[in-house]
């Protein structure tokens, strides 16, 4: 998982409430359980005109002209700016990958589903709450001003707008210290790997019954 310290991009808004998982990504783009591939066919309902189909060429495919993620203003955006309850739904991991793959590092919205929160840490993405006031405040900036930038500074725990405004965010220990490090749970599990070993070898030696079966 890549790391996470300080982050500068350009934001893109999607000025509504309750996008859930399958508009993030629909369910017919769920067949393949690898991470990467999935950014083509992010927001498909909301961003094509046709309805797309899984390993389809979107290349040639009619475009809604009106969607965010179509405009050239917002082209090589890596902030997406949204609204209440983000990512709400079903708990597909999908989601999350296909925001990452697209090239999205931060999402900013005054709340997110539980699920899908954690699965953003859990793939490298970082989630930022905000009060609603915030919100409508950078909605309103990013719509005056083309190719607008936000700076995500996860040490300080501090968003900082183009006219050096700091906006501080909360987040738990644990997940920061993951992203900092770009540790995954399996990174972490294999952290420790030396420890699990010593474990097993003492559990056989104290408790051979127990192993008996296992050839």
């Amino acid at each position: 998982m890549r790391a996470f310290t300080q982050h500068t991009g350009i934001v893109v808004g999607i000025d509504r409430p309750n996008i859930d998982t399958d508009m993030i990504i629909p369910k017919q783009f769920l067949k393949s359980i690898k991470r990467s591939g999935f950014g083509q066919n992010l927001f498909d309902e909301l961003r094509y005109m046709d309805e797309g189909k899984p390993g389809g060429d979107c290349t040639n495919r009619p475009l809604k002209n009106d969607f965010p993620l179509n405009q050239s203003r917002y082209k090589g955006a890596s902030v997406l700016l949204a609204q209440e309850n983000f990512g709400c739904g079903s708990s597909r991991e999908h989601a999350p990958w296909a925001l990452d793959d697209f090239g999205f590092r931060v999402i900013i919205a005054p709340s997110f589903a539980d699920i899908f929160y954690t699965n953003c840490f859990k793939n490298g993405l970082l989630p930022i709450v905000f009060d609603i006031d915030i919100i409508k405040y950078l909605f309103s900036e990013v719509e005056k001003k083309e190719g607008y930038q936000l700076v995500i500074d996860l040490n300080k725990q501090i968003v900082i707008t183009s006219s050096t405004e700091e906006f501080p965010f909360q987040i738990d220990e644990f997940s920061k210290r993951c992203l900092l490090e770009g540790l995954d749970e399996i990174d972490l599990t294999l952290k420790e790997v030396d420890i699990i070993k010593a474990y097993e070898a003492n559990r056989i030696k104290n408790s051979p019954w127990i192993f008996g079966a296992i050839k």
